[in-house]
């Protein structure tokens, strides 16, 4: 596997080492292993997943002398996120897991599993912009700076709704139209999150070398990303199985440990203790999501 990242090598290794091994004492110890399929997303998205895969995979290790032994594969048809949605509610779907940010619509159609995986850091919003703006963004000092300024963002996506009820314009576009919209000036910034806004950029500037990452803001609302299950008797299993799992990666440290590793470098990239934080609500969060518990979510440092 040359050229392969240790951690992406890990989910293309096939069978999980370890999964298979009987538990003592467990009742499913003899049963037949668990059978986990995750999503293959389109080529272009599929690396930022890894992270995702690590966490499920992780979850379901530590729920083993509960659950008993397990089986996880991706699946080998690539989709696009909506496409993985779908096929999630579908009753005879080939998925049975997925890992996305949530919103109500998701929320009646699946099963959240409600212990963030990325702990909140979907939700703090770094921005693409014209090289050109620079100065434009460097002057924001207020929500209603930032309101005089039009957001770019991916149709349906559940950030829609929260900038738009915050009272900053939007314009949606399809994903892979929307930065050769924002160089175009449809729109004014581009919001991406903090772990996605690197790589993206990275990729943006061999086509459009004047795309830029914003130094100076940092917009925040509550997003979490959670696993997803189907709504049948098969998935609210798994979801049991799962939410057992993170909540011994929580209890362990595990959880936080594995964040610090892979989403820290990104974090110390983004240099977000020199950012100005403006913090928007969601209001369409549901009550269930656990804000109460601070061990779960990452706290941006303070601007220094």
């Amino acid at each position: 596997m040359a050229g392969t990242s240790p951690t992406r090598r890990r989910f293309l290794e096939g069978t999980l080492s370890g999964c298979l091994l009987p538990v003592l004492g467990s009742a499913d110890a003899r049963a037949a292993p668990q059978q986990i399929v995750y999503p293959r997303h389109i080529e272009t998205m599929n690396e930022r997943y890894d992270y995702d895969w690590l966490i499920l995979r992780t979850a379901l290790e530590k729920s083993v002398p509960a659950f008993g032994p397990f089986e996880m594969r991706q699946l080998d048809e690539a989709m696009s996120p909506p496409r993985v949605t779908q096929e999630l509610t579908l009753p005879q779907g080939r998925i049975n897991v997925l890992a996305r940010a949530t919103s109500p619509a998701v929320e009646r159609q699946l099963l959240p599993v409600r212990i963030p995986i990325d702990k909140g850091l979907l939700g703090l919003r770094v921005f693409l912009v014209r090289e050109a703006d620079l100065p434009r963004f460097g002057a924001v000092r207020s929500l209603a700076d930032l309101r005089a300024l039009r957001a770019g963002q991916g149709k349906d996506w559940a950030d829609v709704n929260i900038l738009r009820a915050a009272g900053i314009p939007v314009v949606e576009g399809t994903f892979e139209h929307l930065y050769s919209m924002l160089m175009a000036g449809r729109f004014d910034f581009y919001s991406r999150g903090v772990d996605e806004a690197p790589l993206e950029l990275r990729e943006a500037q061999a086509q459009f070398p004047r795309i830029a990452l914003e130094p100076s803001l940092l917009l925040a609302y509550p997003l979490p990303r959670y696993l997803f299950v189907r709504r049948d008797a098969e998935g609210e299993r798994l979801a049991r199985r799962l939410t057992a799992g993170l909540e011994s990666m929580v209890q362990d440290g595990t959880l936080s440990a594995l964040f610090r590793k892979y989403k820290g470098p990104i974090i110390e990239r983004c240099g977000l203790e020199k950012r100005r934080l403006l913090s928007i609500p969601h209001p369409g969060l549901s009550p269930d999501t656990p804000l109460h518990r601070p061990e779960l979510w990452y706290r941006p440092p303070p601007a220094k």
